[in-house]
């Protein structure tokens, strides 16, 4: 009885050992923890590109990095659940989407290291960095902030609608406020009125173009957002049906059917946001990793949009977009 007992735990052992050496292997890769304000369909392109720069640095997922990407689709108020989440998952690494889920893993811990993955707004105001050159805490990356941005795209929307004169401006409060400043400092000099719908949810989405087509706007201007960006099917549709004119941040609005946008190239920030995971993971500080900003910017313009819109678009415009929807 006790030669069987003893080759019966021997047995255990030996089928016990194969699984220890796989959770100790997996224990030992990587993990990166991806958290978005936005939903999944809404930054899709930008993650693969994330991907596709950490492919390029030797990276395969689910071989020798893992990826733990959570979603709160608009929920502002999921953030902080989703970043403990992923803290009890004992990620080696943060990536972020936006500064509301900047703020949400910065508050849940000062001891991982964030790579922002170009993130709007300004960094240094936002508390995440003590500046661009010199981040001095937990937090680093890329930063889509832009100052002649906002002034850019009231430019083009001159361009678009000749006798501009009102814009409704969407975006959420506060995140949207710095974005909001300089519209109104580019709008000045364009002499432009702007008028800020402040959309903090679905629900209010429909509210602020109601808003814009009492207040007689001309055309429209969408800011970053998670909420805006998680629901850009249904900005397109509702600016379509207002006949409002509108320019938005990011090329993903204009697979929706959107009329112009102009932004910066996130998929390019997104990819090398890959090349501070690395470097982190090799053993790199983040206090000592400088914040970059963007230096490609796109611009697309959708020919079928503006013939519903019965807008003649400038042959000096057209030649000037890095894409022309037909």
């Amino acid at each position: 009885m006790r030669r069987i007992a003893l080759a019966v735990v021997l047995a255990l052992v030996l089928s016990a050992a194969p699984l220890v050496g796989e959770a100790q292997q997996a224990k030992n890769v990587p993990r990166i923890g991806f958290l978005s304000a936005a939903s999944p369909a809404a930054v899709s392109g930008r993650i693969e590109a994330f991907q596709r720069g950490l492919r390029e640095l030797g990276y395969v997922e689910g071989s020798n990095i893992v990826i733990e990407a959570r979603y709160a689709e608009g929920r502002l108020d999921q953030l902080h659940v989703l970043a403990a989440e992923l803290l009890r998952l004992k990620v080696d690494v943060f990536v972020t989407a936006a500064p509301s889920s900047t703020r949400a893993v910065q508050q849940a811990t000062l001891a991982i290291p964030i790579v922002m993955a170009g993130v709007g707004g300004d960094p240094v105001a936002a508390g995440f960095v003590a500046s661009l050159a010199r981040p001095g805490g937990n937090v680093t990356g890329l930063t889509s902030i832009s100052d002649e941005l906002t002034e850019k795209q009231l430019e083009l929307l001159k361009e678009i609608v000749p006798r501009l004169s009102r814009v409704s401006v969407f975006g959420t409060s506060p995140l949207n406020a710095p974005d909001y400043k300089r519209a109104q400092l580019a709008g000045r000099a364009l002499q432009v009125q702007l008028e800020f719908l402040d959309v903090q949810g679905p629900k209010d989405i429909a509210i602020a173009f109601q808003r814009a087509r009492k207040g007689r706007a001309d055309a429209g201007l969408v800011l970053t957002g998670p909420v805006l960006e998680s629901h850009r099917t249904q900005v397109v549709e509702l600016a379509a049906t207002n006949r409002l004119p509108t320019i938005y941040p990011f090329p993903e609005f204009m697979k929706s059917g959107g009329l112009v946008s102009y932004g910066v190239n996130l998929a390019d920030l997104y990819r090398r946001a890959a090349t501070y995971v690395d470097k982190i993971l090799k053993g790199a500080k983040p206090a000592a990793l400088p914040v970059e900003q963007p230096t490609k910017f796109e611009l697309v313009i959708n020919l079928k949009a503006a013939k519903a819109l019965n807008l003649a678009l400038p042959q000096s415009l057209l030649v000037r977009a890095d894409e022309i929807i037909q």
